[in-house]
């Protein structure tokens, strides 16, 4: 009888197991990112000389949100136009940095964000950011499509 000889090592390496990783954690990030945005998503006016606020993404920062539908959000909590003044000045009262942060839709109407002004002024707090986004210029990418051949 002739002696069997054992095959070769297979050199082909096998995607499959990392595939299937890979889709898992896919579906993870993608189930996970919209929890990290922290109070309520609005589409920001924009401006094309923006000041960076950093403050106002720190955990105790005070934002006031306005939706283009006319909702009211401090922080992530739901509240009316009247209740502003009040909930403002609680959070606001222990803090040395006062500053409270308004970010509006860009849609929303220009009576409520004065009005959510006019109530965090009322508070008793000066210091106001408007947050917004910077425009994302268009002349860049044609000037650059211009130049190339």
């Amino acid at each position: 009888m002739a002696k069997r000889e054992a095959p070769g090592a297979v050199s082909d390496i096998n995607v499959t197991p990392l595939v299937d990783v890979m889709l898992v954690l896919l579906i993870v990030f993608m189930v996970i990112t919209p929890m990290l945005q922290k109070g309520v998503s609005v589409d920001l006016a924009r401006v094309n000389n923006p000041r960076t606020m950093q403050a106002a993404e720190k955990e105790d920062a005070t934002t006031v949100a306005i939706t283009r539908d006319g909702t009211f959000y401090l922080n992530s909590d739901k509240t009316a136009l009247d209740k502003i003044t009040t909930a403002v000045k609680d959070r606001v009262q222990d803090k040395l940095d006062k500053t409270v942060y308004v970010k509006s839709d860009a849609r929303a109407k220009y009576g409520d964000v004065v009005s959510v002004v006019d109530a965090v002024r009322a508070a008793g707090v000066d210091a106001i950011g408007l947050l917004t986004e910077k425009v994302q210029s268009r002349r860049a990418g044609a000037a650059a499509a211009e130049v190339t051949p």
